[in-house]
């Protein structure tokens, strides 16, 4: 450690460089991580929200909550487990000016999908909704009179909750009755009550099942990675980090590579001094920990310092121990990159090296 620390101290710009490019390399991978997860976000809040273990939906549906249709009877067939109803549609909403892309929940405000209130109050009668907090972003507010692309109906926000968005869209929280008039106009609320899905929370997955061979059971996790989009989004940014990963390696790799060759000379004097293959790959390991430690933690600070200057449009969301764990692999492949100036050195001949 110290003969590595020496050297990076007498050859600051050398060494400065190196840092530099692994601060770039770490910055982009901590960007993309928490572009991942805000991403991942923006489709799934509300569904996290439920705290829920299973949906109920018809097998036909593939998976899909808006291409499920049932009653809210069947939830009386699903024992011993707390169920809610829900019904959803996708929309688009205006108020003037103001106009954005909605997912419409019908929910049973006495279960438990009922979110929290942050702003307003509950909704008490049909056509009165809570919003997600982000619409007040595009110019939404209490007492708002929403005009729905997909109906005459008109409904009012008498209140506002936070983390509720579903497939990107924010969620507008109305009664079933609302719903069933929103998707089937005026006459629905009279007949039989239609819904997409019902939400299960239970203690064990295996223990929720229904009597209707036509619906299935499927856990939370699972019918969130078939949300439209989700899944490819999540691996598309995952194979990113990882190629930049090897790249960190690669390039690490090079440098060390270039500067142990210009070096040959001096590590023959210092063999032909005694000095072991052991100690002379320890200064190289040691010296390559300190860069990208170095590296890292300034791409670390940084990254968290620009998610303050992002605009909230930006879908990012900084998830601290991801993080820390993909900072702890760029500095192990880091480590990686370097046995093959480790090898380098083991091979040199003193006296080939010094010119004997």
């Amino acid at each position: 450690m110290f003969l590595a620390w020496n050297e990076i101290k007498k050859n600051k710009l050398r060494f400065a460089l190196i840092v530099g490019v692994l601060m770039l390399v770490s910055y982009l991978v901590f960007f993309l991580s928490g572009l991942a997860t805000g991403l991942a976000s923006l489709n799934r809040e509300a569904v996290d929200k439920w705290d829920a273990t299973a949906i109920v939906l018809t097998e036909e549906s593939d998976k899909s909550l808006p291409q499920s249709s049932l009653t809210t009877e069947e939830a009386d067939n699903i024992k011993d487990n707390d169920t809610a109803t829900l019904g959803q549609l996708n929309s688009i909403a205006r108020n003037g000016d103001a106009k954005q892309n909605i997912a419409l929940f019908g929910i049973d405000s006495e279960e438990f999908i009922m979110p929290k209130v942050t702003e307003g109050e509950k909704f008490a009668g049909d056509n009165e909704v809570i919003a997600s907090d982000t619409l007040k972003e595009d110019g939404f507010k209490l007492g708002d009179e929403l005009e729905l692309s997909s109906t005459d109906e008109k409904l009012t926000i008498v209140g506002f909750t936070d983390s509720a968005r579903f497939n990107a869209a924010p969620v507008l929280y109305g009664d079933v009755t609302t719903f069933q008039k929103v998707k089937f106009g005026e006459g629905a609320a009279e007949n039989e009550t239609q819904i997409n899905g019902i939400v299960v929370r239970g203690d064990d997955f295996s223990s929720i099942s229904t009597s209707n061979e036509d619906l299935e059971v499927i856990e939370v996790e699972e019918f969130i990675e078939n949300l439209p989009g989700y899944t490819e989004q999540a691996l598309t940014l995952n194979f990113m980090i990882y190629f930049l990963f090897g790249i960190s390696s690669v390039i690490v790799a090079i440098f060390l590579y270039v500067l142990t060759v210009q070096k040959i000379s001096m590590f023959g004097v210092m063999k032909a001094q005694g000095i072991s293959n052991g100690y002379l790959s320890r200064s190289v390991i040691a010296q390559t920990f300190l860069l990208a430690f170095i590296g890292v933690v300034v791409g670390f600070a940084l990254t968290l310092i620009s998610g303050e200057f992002l605009p909230s449009a930006v879908p990012v969301a900084f998830d601290i121990p991801t993080m820390i764990i993909y900072g702890v692999i760029l500095i192990v492949v880091a480590i990686l990159g370097a046995v093959f100036s480790v090898l380098t050195i083991v091979k040199i001949d003193p006296l080939k090296a010094i010119g004997g």
